[in-house]
Order: C-alpha cells, then sequence, then structure tokens
C-alpha cells in the first residue's frame, strides 16, 4: 500500500469540497481549483468528518503510482486554495533587471532584445524590486512550470553566478581559466 495514497486528506473550515464521479472540486478563499483524476482511481469525501480517500483497485505498478500522485494533488489543491504558492526568483547580472507592464514580465538579461513572457492564467507576478521576482498562484503546478520558464530565459551559469535563479538556490562555481604559461 502506497504510504502517501493511503493517508486522507483533511479539509478544515472554509474550504468546500465537492465529487462528481471522478472530478474533485475544491473552493476556498482563495479560488476555486478542479481536478479530473484517473479512471481508475475512485476519490470518496466524507462530509461528516470532512476527509477525502483515495483508493486504487489493485496493486499493478501503474496503479500504485497514481494511487500517490492522486492524493497529493488534491493534498496541494487544499493547501493552494487556503494560501497561494509562491516562488521567488532573483536575477543576478550587472544591468540585469527585470519588469512588469500589465500582463507581460520583461526580461533584459544581456540579450539584443527585451524578452517578454505572458502571464498565465491564475498566475500573479510581483516585481518588488528590479532584481526580484515574486511568482503567486493557487495551482502549485503552474507557480512551478512558470517560474521554471522565468528562469529558463538565462539560467545561472557557472562562472560568475549570472543568470535568473531560486531564492536561495546554490549555483556551484568553477575556476576561471588558470594562467597559461608561455614556453
Amino acid at each position: 500500500m502506497s504510504r502517501i495514497g493511503k493517508q486522507p486528506v483533511v479539509a478544515p473550515d472554509g474550504v468546500d469540497v465537492s465529487i462528481s464521479g471522478n472530478t474533485v472540486t475544491v473552493k476556498g478563499k482563495h479560488g476555486e481549483l478542479t481536478l479530473d483524476a484517473h479512471p481508475r482511481m475512485s476519490v470518496t469525501y466524507d462530509a461528516d468528518s470532512r476527509k477525502i480517500t483515495v483508493s486504487r483497485p489493485n496493486d499493478q505498478r501503474e496503479n500504485r503510482a497514481l494511487h500517490g500522485l492522486t492524493r497529493s494533488l488534491i493534498n496541494n489543491m487544499i493547501i493552494g486554495v487556503q494560501e497561494p504558492f509562491v516562488k521567488r526568483l532573483e536575477v543576478v547580472g550587472v544591468g540585469y533587471q527585470a519588469s512588469l507592464s500589465g500582463n507581460e514580465l520583461s526580461l533584459q538579461v544581456g540579450f539584443a532584445n527585451t524578452v517578454k513572457l505572458p502571464l498565465p492564467d491564475k498566475v500573479t507576478c510581483n516585481v518588488p524590486s528590479p532584481t526580484a521576482i515574486e511568482v503567486k498562484s493557487i495551482d502549485k503546478q503552474a507557480v512551478g512550470q512558470f517560474a521554471a520558464d522565468i528562469r529558463n530565459v538565462r539560467p545561472p551559469e557557472p562562472y560568475k553566478g549570472k543568470g535568473i535563479r531560486f531564492q536561495g538556490e546554490h549555483i556551484r562555481r568553477k575556476a576561471g581559466k588558470a594562467f597559461a604559461s608561455g614556453g
């Protein structure tokens, strides 16, 4: 039995859960999320104890994997509608900066042109300073994907550490070229 999958997900007060077929809908103070669970997973909700349980039909490898995944996705939905997920990024480099104009994030990171990234649905972005970016949403997957897309514009390089990195991310630095001896 999956150790994660067999644990019930508790829906706290202020979070409404409804299940129709294999579609799970979670509503909270920050918004609403829906999940279409895999057809082989059965999701049940006990309104009295406010617990959501996920069960699988058998112990096949794919069903074991889907069991824990489905439970984790539902748990992330409940956490997200209570308090949005946040990812913070740092822009490091001379002249590197980020700005927000309307529904578009503009990055100046050493290319000839400014890179413009449109914000996905349900994702908000905040730029408290030109070298800091904050991505926020109730959907954990959307936050992680958009933050990864921003980082992939200019990943940090190992020699000077310039680029876009997650806050607190450690970049392994390499020593530069050693002094060449003429000879």
